[in-house]
């Protein structure tokens, strides 16, 4: 088993989608290891979206993530970022697969109510961003 971070965005937490996104997540097999809600300040989203840095959708991005609550998850799967990000689906959700939580929720590639870890490397970085070793319920 493997571990993947996930955050259910204002968006996400502003429509009511928290219950259904979880069930989804839970239906397709996840374990919630560890759970919250926060609401990010400007320099915890800049630090977690710092890869982003300069980009044009930086500012934008960082005005979002901390426009309300997030709820952040840590979710233990075999293969959890790869199977995690399948069935998320693409960024925007036009382009997501039919069946795939931002193709049934998202609005469009901006608010697309979901952020999942990209790679075995940055889950494990962005875990610990978020959640002390000690948070981690095994």
């Amino acid at each position: 088993m493997s571990l993947t971070l996930a955050i259910l965005k204002p968006d996400c937490v502003r429509r009511r989608l928290i219950g259904k996104a979880i069930a989804f997540i839970e239906k397709h097999g996840f374990g919630i290891v560890c759970l919250k809600m926060v609401r990010l300040q400007r320099d915890e989203a800049g630090a977690f979206y710092n890869v982003h840095t300069g980009k044009e959708y930086f500012e934008p991005l960082l005005k979002f993530m901390t426009s309300g609550h997030s709820v952040l998850l840590v979710l233990e799967h075999e293969k959890a970022v790869q199977h995690f990000r399948k069935i998320i689906g693409a960024t925007d959700p036009q382009k997501a697969a039919e069946g795939t939580l931002r193709r049934m929720y998202a609005e469009n590639v901006r608010e697309n109510i979901v952020h999942g870890s990209d790679s075995d490397e940055n889950a494990k970085k962005e875990i610990a961003f978020f959640f002390p070793t000690m948070e981690i319920i095994k």
